[in-house]
């Protein structure tokens, strides 16, 4: 995947002041299906952006879904903790208002791959009664599924494909060189400093989101460990959630966003299918 040259977006609209506020939208030639917001990975540092996906954008775009494909600001560039969340919650609740693509009809889904695939899944987190309390004072929204900005509605459901799920164990394991204490504490930071904001950034450990979720991983991944996704899943299922986990054995990090594998055609499914049991597949088969 991370070979393809990119694809040109439709248009690009902002969001936000900063140069990395912006979303790209890939549009279908019709009226879309389904409208999918798509958050990247890269461990939520300023060395990846959004470019690596355009690719798997377009190929949405192909099948009949309308794409924003959205950037954000990340760790050495901005970001970290709170700015990454508060654009991350941000795009879940505006990416298709009047402003943006102008772009209506078919299913809101929220994807995510990997940092972006966490940070999906904090979006439509619920939220606990004394947050406001309990919480720093630089806390980002937490929008939940349907209390956006100014009343706008949030997603209709999540996808997230090998999500860094489980923040806390992903900190333990220091995955990337300890990519979460960079997220949330930054150079120096103190260790509490992490401990202190782990409760409030780990999806796992946030109230269960009131959208359907599924969650795509495969079985090998190096990058990303499965057993975070089996442990949010658990977590997610005991407070009630509907939440899947679809296991691809073998499978590694990239292969379900990149156009012409098995496991990408898998997500199609997802994406166009429905909810988590929903019958499988799209009517007619998968295009293209």
């Amino acid at each position: 995947m991370l070979a393809l040259a990119p694809c040109p977006a439709r248009r690009t609209v902002r969001y936000g002041p900063h140069p990395a506020q912006v979303i790209d939208y890939h549009l279908p030639e019709g009226a879309p299906e389904v409208r999918v917001t798509v958050l990247h990975g890269g461990f939520w540092r300023e060395a990846y952006d959004r470019t690596h996906l355009s690719p798997f954008a377009a190929a949405l775009a192909r099948h009949g879904a309308a794409v924003a494909l959205a950037e954000y600001r990340r760790v050495g560039g901005g970001g970290g903790w709170p700015a990454t969340f508060a654009d991350a919650a941000r795009v879940a609740a505006v990416a298709w208002d009047d402003e943006g693509a102008g772009t209506t009809g078919g299913e809101h889904v929220l994807l995510g791959h990997s940092a972006g695939g966490h940070l999906a899944l904090w979006a439509v987190a619920g939220r606990a009664p004394d947050a406001d309390q309990a919480s720093p004072p630089d806390r980002p929204p937490v929008p939940g599924p349907a209390s956006g900005p100014a009343g706008r509605p949030g997603p209709d459901r999540v996808v997230a494909v090998a999500p860094v799920a489980d923040l806390g164990r992903a900190a333990e394991l220091g995955l990337s060189g300890g990519a979460v204490t960079e997220l949330l504490g930054g150079p120096g930071a103190p260790e509490g400093r992490v401990r202190e904001l782990l409760p409030l950034a780990d999806p796992s450990s946030l109230p269960p989101p009131a959208v359907p979720v599924s969650v795509l991983h495969g079985a090998a991944d190096p990058d990303v460990p499965v057993g975070l996704s089996r442990r949010y899943t658990a977590a997610m299922r005991r407070a009630g959630a509907r939440v899947e986990l679809r296991e691809r054995p073998g499978g590694g990090h990239y292969a379900a966003l990149t156009p012409g594998t098995a496991a990408f055609r898998e997500l199609l499914d997802v994406v166009f299918g429905g909810p988590p049991g929903a019958s499988a597949g799209r009517p007619g088969g998968v295009r293209g």
